[in-house]
């Protein structure tokens, strides 16, 4: 089946010119915070000379070319929440407040927003898009900002704590990272509500 290619369709179809694209990345993960982006295009007629896809069906260097090009040509910003905020709210309602805060830190106020999944986040005027790192570019761009964010940050955190492969995995639940969590626990950066740190930290209780 050939594979959906992004456009400024649903941009278009909208009406509004000052149009933001929302997505987030980190939904599943052990540890870490979600992080979203969103981004608008200030010019859509602009030639674009890299790949602007959903993030997932990206190479890290296509990625990598695509986050610098988006970083200089359009307007976007970020948000995230925390371990502690997605224990508090679970990871459905701490992606909805991070991509709030993601709309929220736009310099630009959009006037419509294009978010990917089924559901819009509390308080932005839009329109919620299934699949919508396919369908949309802005959607898309705003995929790979997340994506590129949230690895750095991960980067970062594995040079702090090396024991776990955070560089490698991003918190996602390998079996060497489980192995890694079982020999040196658990610390303040892992999701304490997600069952297999719920679980390692039950049985870390009863063996005490």
């Amino acid at each position: 089946m050939r594979k959906e290619i992004p456009d400024f369709s649903i941009e278009h179809e909208s009406g509004w010119d000052i149009v933001a694209g929302v997505d987030e990345a980190g939904r599943g993960p052990l540890c870490g915070p979600v992080v979203a982006a969103a981004v608008i295009f200030p010019n859509r007629d602009i030639e674009i000379p890299v790949l602007i896809r959903d993030s997932k069906q990206m190479t890290q260097k296509q990625r990598a070319a695509a986050f610098q090009w988006i970083c200089d040509n359009t307007i976007w910003a970020t948000g995230q929440c925390s371990p502690a905020e997605i224990d508090e709210l679970n990871i459905l309602w701490a992606s909805m407040l991070a991509m709030r805060r993601a709309v929220e830190n736009l310099w630009c106020v959009p006037q419509f927003c294009l978010v990917d999944g089924n559901r819009l986040p509390t308080d932005l005027v839009g329109r919620a898009v299934i699949k919508g790192d396919a369908k949309s570019l802005s959607i898309a761009a705003a995929s790979i900002v997340a994506k590129e964010t949230r690895d750095k940050i991960m980067t970062e955190l594995a040079m702090q704590f090396p024991h776990y492969g955070w560089d490698k995995n991003a918190g996602y639940p390998t079996a060497a990272h489980l192995t890694a969590i079982d020999k040196f626990g658990v610390n303040e950066h892992f999701r304490k509500s997600f069952g297999p740190i719920k679980q390692r930290m039950k049985n870390e209780t009863e063996n005490n």
